[in-house]
Order: structure tokens, then sequence, then C-alpha cells
């Protein structure tokens, strides 16, 4: 846990036009630190474009944002040193295996191998038997399993998670979804994008749906189901 008070993350009006696409439009909201905080919203929503905003990796058409208090458009690098990105549907290396891939992610991130939690990741997903087999080689899944890991070797105070269970059986879906928790409650912060309502119901603390690049509405998880801005429902017939 961190001893800084800083916001999490700020955004103010932010919006990114492709042509004539605009997938974000004037979004703003605020992520205090020691959330779990959900944007959960239908595909093509506005939600990876998002968190790519967020970790300097695009640059928003217009609006701010800051990210534990450090401009994302200003010093891109800056951010993604301090925090761990999850992105939806991408693979590890084809060339490494999966100890090598989390070797060279320590070594980018200046993390002892001896020190980072390797092992722990190895045993929460279940990598023991493939930590020597090439990426190329492994299943969907276990693909999946390797990104998680990759995410959280160096101990980062934020992370940001874009659909984590995709390909995940039931076990280590529990395995992680618990994990997610606990990081939580050490006092980091953690930035999940779903378009799954019972997965943003069950872990976030406070949820925000997001709609055409649009922020909708905002609520405590608990109070989720029982909102009466009607947009619950479209994620009950759409989604689940």
């Amino acid at each position: 846990m961190r001893g800084s008070a800083v916001t999490a993350i700020s955004t103010d009006a932010l919006r990114k036009e492709y042509g004539d696409v605009v997938a974000l439009d004037g979004l703003s909201l605020s992520v205090e630190d020691g959330e779990l905080y959900g944007l959960l919203g239908p595909n093509g929503a506005g939600k990876t474009t998002m968190i790519e905003i967020l970790t300097g990796q695009i640059k928003p058409t217009a609006g701010t944002a800051s990210v534990l208090g450090t401009d994302p458009v200003l010093d891109p690098v800056g951010v993604r040193e301090k925090v761990g990105i999850l992105p939806e549907r991408e693979d590890p290396p084809s060339f490494l295996t999966p100890r090598e891939y989390f070797e060279f992610v320590c070594d980018v991130r200046d993390v002892d191998h001896d020190t980072a939690p390797i092992d722990a990741w190895v045993e929460r997903v279940g990598l023991e038997d493939k930590m020597d087999t090439l990426n190329k080689d492994l299943s969907k899944g276990e693909k999946q399993k390797v990104m998680i890991a990759q995410t959280f070797l160096h101990e980062p105070e934020l992370v940001f998670i874009d659909e984590p269970l995709i390909n995940l059986d039931p076990v280590i879906q529990e395995r992680v979804k618990s994990f997610f928790e606990s990081y939580r409650d050490d006092g980091n912060t953690i930035f999940l994008c779903t378009h799954v309502l019972s997965l943003a119901e069950e872990l976030c603390t406070k949820v925000a749906i997001i709609e055409n690049g649009r922020l909708e509405a905002e609520h405590d998880a608990d109070e989720l189901r029982d909102a009466d801005d009607g947009l619950v429902g479209m994620f009950l017939d759409e989604v689940e």
C-alpha cells in the first residue's frame, strides 16, 4: 500500500474522434485511490479507447486527463512506468516462453527477477506445467493467464484491466477475481472495463455506465440493480 493521497484518475471532457466517428464524447470522471472502479458498457461504447488515452497510447481530440498526478499526453512514459495494463485480447510474444516473457517484463520494469512475484502468479493461474512452452503453442486461456500475470509483476499501484476473464475456466476466474479484491484491499486501485454486468457488480466499489462514448450514469456497485435510470436493464437483456 502506497503513501500518496492523490486521486488515482481524473478526466475532464475527454473527446476522441476518428474521422466522423466519435469514440468518446465529453467524458468526465474521477477515481479515488483504493477503488475497484468499473467502466461498464456494451462493445464499442468507448471503454478501450478510454484506457488507451489514460495510459498514453493515444491522444484525445479534446479534454484533459490525469493519472496518479501525471498527464498521459505530456508524459506517457511516466504514466506507463507507474501502472499495469491488461489489454483486451492481446497475446504474449509468440517467440518467447512464459518464463522468458516474465523475465523480459521484469527487465523492462527494472524489477529483480528474484523479488518479483513470478512464482505466486504461476501458481495462482495454474501455469506450472507451461512455463517453458512457447507462447505460440499455448491455448487461448493459457495466453490470457500469461497476460494477467505480467500485469502485476512490478506490483503497480494502479492497474488498467480490459475484459480480464476472457477464455479462463471457472476455477481460474474465481482465483483471479479473489486476487483483484485483495489487491484493492491492500490500497491499490483497479480500473476495470467490462461489458458483463455481473462482473462489475461482484467486484467493483463504484460503476460508471458508458454508451456511445458518453458517461450515462455512475452508481455504487451495491446499488446498481436498483438504479432507476433505465440503463441496467440494457445489460440484463443484451449481455448476461
